[in-house]
């Protein structure tokens, strides 16, 4: 695998500002976390909170959110080899959907050898199927498919949980309020602060809402030596025809078209013709966005704050210049904001901060 990035945008992020927990515990609903509103034109900031979301959008407006549901993506398994169990205890992570029964999958702090059995309970295993020893996954087989699958998944995992998170929180708490379709490994963190009355009141306001699903692959391998480019991480989405047609509608009547999520950004610029228009469209894309990538479809996009030299910062890149996203990020480290998935929202939209 190669780095992510050409150019990373590198920065130091204090430790305290890694959000270790929901808002809801510190006291907060979901949708009052704090929001940096980023002009994409001339980098002006405004620092406000999430729930005033509708101040900055125009009835005609267009959000599209993701509605991939997190799986438990974390378990602790059994290898077994020639009908004999040679290591217990061993943490697995699903990493890439391939079909209703195969998965590409990490695993943490083990080694494993073709043939294999992983034993995640007395009714489901998985057999390693192939190994590329010049990448940290591997590919498995379940002994379950489909909804039967995910059945035993919800039942027996965990979320993936980072060094900065010192709790163990439900799935839950790794829940956007509108997901609906299981698939992703990683939550779809930049929906994670709405609320369903904050859409109901951009509903209200006359803002349109319409859906894409793009589930999340893994995104950290546990070890350096491994990064994950965009080239490498295959995701599967789909657009469909109704989503298509409110865009052509936004864009006719002068509206804009927000991403709630880089997800949102890949899905969307991955479903468009030779021309560039938008069309219904699923599959597996492995676009990756960058400064130099011109946005056919998206306007702006709502998303969190991401680390240093990650790749998602190259997709932030098409929308605002890196000199101007690193001030703002300079000025989101100055006044506290928060990062991650539990962290505050940043709205990076044209004309937006007067």
């Amino acid at each position: 695998m190669v780095l992510a990035a050409k150019k990373p945008l590198k920065f130091h992020l204090p430790g305290e500002l890694n959000a270790s927990m929901p808002p809801e515990v510190r006291g907060l609903r979901r949708d009052h976390v704090k929001m940096m509103v980023l002009d994409q034109v001339n980098g002006e900031t405004r620092y406000d909170h999430f729930h005033h979301l509708e101040n900055y959008l125009d009835k005609g407006d267009l959000l599209v959110l993701n509605i991939s549901r997190t799986l438990p993506a974390s378990f602790k398994v059994k290898i077994r080899r020639d009908c004999r169990i040679v290591q217990e205890n061993v943490e697995i992570r699903l990493a890439q959907r391939k079909s209703n029964s195969v998965w590409k999958v990490l695993i943490v702090d083990a080694k494993v050898q073709k043939n294999d059995v992983l034993v995640f309970s007395p009714n489901l295993t998985a057999f390693v199927r192939s190994i590329n020893r010049k990448e940290p996954l591997v590919t498995v087989c379940f002994s379950s498919r489909g909804n039967e699958l995910y059945n035993q998944l919800y039942t027996l995992g965990e979320p993936i949980r980072y060094e900065y998170i010192h709790h163990d929180w439900s799935l839950e708490h790794y829940q956007t309020v509108y997901g609906t379709v299981p698939g992703s490994v990683e939550m779809v963190s930049a929906g994670r602060a709405f609320s369903w009355e904050m859409l109901l009141r951009l509903k209200k306001k006359g803002v349109k809402v319409s859906t894409v699903t793009l589930h999340t692959g893994l995104s950290y391998f546990t070890n350096d030596q491994w990064q994950v480019a965009p080239a490498d991480s295959l995701e599967e989405y789909e657009v469909p025809g109704e989503t298509v047609h409110e865009i052509n509608e936004t864009k006719q009547s002068g509206g804009k078209v927000i991403a709630v999520g880089t997800t949102v950004v890949r899905a969307l610029e991955s479903a468009v013709d030779q021309q560039g228009n938008p069309v219904s469209k699923k599959g597996w894309t492995n676009l990756h966005i960058h400064e130099d990538y011109s946005l056919n479809v998206v306007d702006g996009l709502i998303t969190g704050f991401h680390e240093p030299e990650a790749s998602h910062l190259d997709m932030l890149s098409a929308f605002i210049s890196p000199r101007l996203l690193k001030k703002a990020y300079q000025e989101a480290i100055r006044e506290k904001y928060l990062w991650h998935e539990f962290g505050d929202m940043n709205f990076i939209s044209g004309g937006v901060a007067q």
